[in-house]
């Protein structure tokens, strides 16, 4: 399968914004969970290049700019007209005292803390900055990062969506577009709910989403993706695994979004794992491959810490599934029965 082929974000964008199926997520980059040589974040990323992979992105909360900044390196080497680079508005990054330093999940981080920002001159900054880290304006994607609930709390996702459109957020990001400094506009986020809402307040290309649509969870169905194909908006897909579940399997201390996996989790796992080898797939490449049937999701991308994960997941991502493998599932009331899947495998789509 050749990894360099893409899929358009959308039909509606003044420049194209062309995806490879498989993606790069720089959060690893940034330090999360264990401190990466330098030399080892780029060999990283080249084992991505390599492996034909186009599309990569980054954020300012990755290692508190650490990500970006690697990303820069590796920019000086790549074509950077044959790829596509997304990051992230929202979070601005500040000098501060040591005791204030916010690196959430990352390690070995710079003396920056985040200040959450919506506002005009909230998303122009934290644009800026980003291009700064980068070294590059040729940046394609901007993604408002954790708008939701999940970060904000219910009350407070309502009060920066009014921070966002009522003090100048959405026209920061509608500016850049109009004056092609940007590609596409949308949201990175945790939750599918967050993204519908913002589809009925304005126009946003695509959406980078962590999880929510998975063997493990299909709600998006309902009303969230088919207003996608409707209004041809793309989506991203990160977070395939459920944040570990889908790629260890129901193994003891297996987490799911976040947390320690609950018993019905683990048993429905265990009975996922039980069809896919049935038909002799790992459990982790039905994971992987399964988003991609639905045609609003144009990319899948997983986390990769080393060249060798990266390589693992390019060969997971090249796993040929039998197409019996979707309909045990559905029989099994494994998976929805509306479930769009990959009915060829993912490289003769």
């Amino acid at each position: 399968m050749d990894l360099s082929t893409t899929h358009p974000l959308n039909l509606r964008t003044q420049t194209p914004v062309n995806l490879s199926q498989l993606g790069f997520g720089g959060a690893p980059l940034g330090n999360l969970y264990r401190k990466i040589e330098e030399h080892e974040a780029q060999a990283t990323l080249d084992a991505a290049w390599n492996a034909g992979i186009r599309y990569f992105d980054t954020a300012p909360q990755y290692g508190l700019g650490r990500s970006e900044l690697r990303m820069a390196e590796a920019l000086r080497r790549f074509d950077r007209n044959a790829m596509i680079l997304s990051t992230k508005v929202g979070r601005v990054l500040e000098d501060c005292a040591p005791e204030d330093v916010t690196p959430e999940a990352f390690v070995d981080v710079p003396q920056k803390r985040i200040v959450f920002d919506y506002t005009y001159d909230g998303i122009m900054r934290s644009y800026a900055d980003s291009i700064a880290r980068l070294g590059t304006d040729q940046i394609d994607m901007l993604f408002l990062h954790d708008i939701d609930a999940g970060t904000h709390g219910a009350a407070g996702e309502d009060e920066k969506l009014r921070e966002l459109f009522s003090r100048g957020g959405y026209r920061a990001l509608t500016e850049l577009r109009e004056a092609g400094q940007i590609a596409a506009i949308g949201a990175g986020v945790n939750t599918w709910q967050i993204c519908e809402r913002l589809l009925g307040e304005a126009d946003f290309d695509g959406f980078l989403l962590a999880g929510r649509y998975t063997l493990l969870e299909q709600d998006p169905l309902e009303t969230f993706l088919p207003l996608c194909v409707q209004r041809d908006v793309g989506i991203i897909l990160g977070g395939p695994y459920n944040s570990g579940i889908l790629a260890t399997g129901a193994v003891e201390g297996a987490r799911y979004d976040y947390a320690p996996a609950p018993p019905d989790i683990l048993e429905r796992v265990h009975k996922l794992d039980a069809v896919c080898a049935a038909h002799d797939t790992p459990l982790i490449a039905a994971a992987l491959q399964f988003p991609l049937g639905h045609g609003a999701v144009k990319s899948v991308i997983p986390g990769g810490a080393t060249p060798q994960e990266v390589r693992q997941n390019v060969d997971i991502f090249q796993t040929k599934i039998p197409p019996a493998l979707w309909s045990d599932l559905k029989s099994e009331g494994l998976i929805r029965h509306d479930a769009p899947v990959p009915m060829r495998p993912v490289d003769a789509a």
